[in-house]
């Protein structure tokens, strides 16, 4: 049984009715949607609970670790280290979205992968006045529209972070 679902993207060049950069949507927590530039998500993994390796005397937000790849790589409850709410729920598998910066890879756990969509550059507005302070640092900016407030993640920033460093 294979559990991992790639995410792949044709590479098309853009066509004037297309254009916007391709973005993983996925749900934080229970009404946090955010998006990740497909240039830093590599893959969506379902990972059964079982084959996380928890890790003991870690913060409450890091998972633990996983093989992926013949690479091991930390997991970290993305919504629980943005100090997010997030439902507190027995699960029997968790959506990981495998990020990659510059200088690292990470899993991070979301509560649900819903697509691909695209923004225009100009969709992105500063975060400044729209969420709070402590998710500024992990942020490209918000897309805001009348249905939700998108959050535009940086993986880069994720991946730096001293709550992944000091951990």
């Amino acid at each position: 049984m294979n559990t991992s679902a790639l995410v792949r993207l044709p590479s098309q060049p853009q066509s004037k009715k297309n254009l916007g950069d391709t973005y993983l949507k996925f749900q934080l927590g229970q009404q946090t949607p955010a998006v990740l530039s497909m240039r830093q998500a590599q893959e969506v993994v379902v990972l059964p609970h079982g084959r996380l390796t928890p890790m003991p005397n870690m913060p409450a937000h890091v998972m633990g670790l996983m093989n992926r790849r013949s690479r091991v790589l930390w997991v970290v409850d993305l919504a629980r280290m943005l100090s997010l709410p997030f439902p507190e729920t027995n699960v029997q598998h968790y959506d990981v979205v495998i990020i990659r910066s510059e200088s690292a890879s990470v899993g991070v756990i979301v509560q649900a992968v819903e697509g691909v969509v695209r923004l225009a550059p100009s969709d992105i507005q500063p975060p400044i006045g729209q969420v709070s302070a402590g998710l500024v640092p992990y942020l490209r900016g918000c897309v805001l529209s009348k249905e939700e407030i998108l959050l535009v993640l940086d993986a880069e920033a994720i991946t730096r972070s001293p709550l992944l460093h000091n951990a």
